[in-house]
């Protein structure tokens, strides 16, 4: 997969003298690596279902780390077909950006929520507007994944003063100069993209989701989760050798489309945590 985020070109540099300010999104991953766990980030579709919010607080029970709630979108580029399955769902049942983020304000799980969403929708209200509204539904962090670093300054000088994380992605094609460019403007934790092509389950975790962990690891101190193709417990365990955790999604949306609902989608989240729990982390 190729994002628009991490195109193979220049690279972009921080304004001199800017600092990465620590926010609550980073400082929870920071605190629970650097105290030996492996950090789990699992992936549900907002507003999917009547339970989708029973979903978000059962993850957070069963040991998420910090929770990736994606947005539907009518014209996805990163998602497979189950997570655009998921979307279309959310969407017939008049599912909107602002629906989502009002019922995320009513959840209290004490665990960072990210919201995954795609610069349309970022443009339409403006960089500045629509972070406030994210902020204000106490989210922690966004990722956008079609948004080049060359073009990231306004939606991040926004998000920033927000106080919201801007977690940058690390594609298996991205050369090495613009590896460091991106961990350098990333906040939150550093998303390493496992293999190429889009979303969805594999059954074997792909060589270049080891190899983009290895080289986004040797550059930055930020937390470094590997997502797309990591889908069961087995391959959480195997790429947190090297990452310090995984975002999981398309194995999960698939058991909530398949209708296992709250309580299923944690049983899976939980036989993820109980296998990254005998594993070993970077320190």
């Amino acid at each position: 997969m190729t994002t628009a985020a991490q195109p193979a070109g220049a690279t972009a540099a921080q304004p001199a003298g800017a600092t990465a300010a620590i926010g609550h999104l980073e400082e929870r991953l920071r605190q629970m690596r650097d105290g030996g766990r492996k950090l789990l980030v699992p992936y549900v579709t907002g507003g999917l279902d009547d339970e989708w919010l029973l979903t978000v607080e059962g993850l957070a029970s069963a040991g998420a780390d910090a929770i990736e709630i994606g947005i539907p979108f009518s014209d996805p580029m990163i998602d497979g077909p189950t997570i655009q399955e998921a979307s279309l769902r959310a969407l017939r049942r008049g599912t909107t950006p602002e629906g989502i983020l009002a019922d995320l304000a009513r959840l209290d799980t004490g665990t960072p929520l990210v919201v995954m969403t795609y610069y349309n929708l970022i443009a339409h209200n403006g960089p500045r507007r629509m972070a406030g509204i994210i902020a204000e539904a106490g989210v922690s962090g966004v990722i956008v994944p079609d948004l080049p670093l060359e073009e990231l300054g306004p939606w991040a000088d926004a998000a920033d003063e927000a106080g919201l994380a801007t977690v940058l992605l690390v594609a298996p094609s991205t050369p090495p100069g613009r590896i460091a460019a991106i961990a350098d403007r990333s906040r939150g934790f550093v998303y390493g993209v496992g293999r190429m092509g889009v979303t969805g389950e594999q059954a074997e975790l792909a060589d270049s989701a080891r190899e983009v962990a290895v080289r986004v690891t040797a550059v930055t101190d930020l937390p470094v989760c590997i997502g797309i193709g990591v889908s069961t417990p087995d391959q959480a365990v195997e790429v947190c050798g090297v990452a310090d955790g995984v975002v999981v999604g398309s194995a999960l949306v698939r058991r909530l489309l398949d209708g296992e609902g709250p309580l299923g989608a944690a049983r899976f989240v939980r036989s993820l945590r109980q296998a990254l729990d005998g594993g070993r982390t970077r320190r």
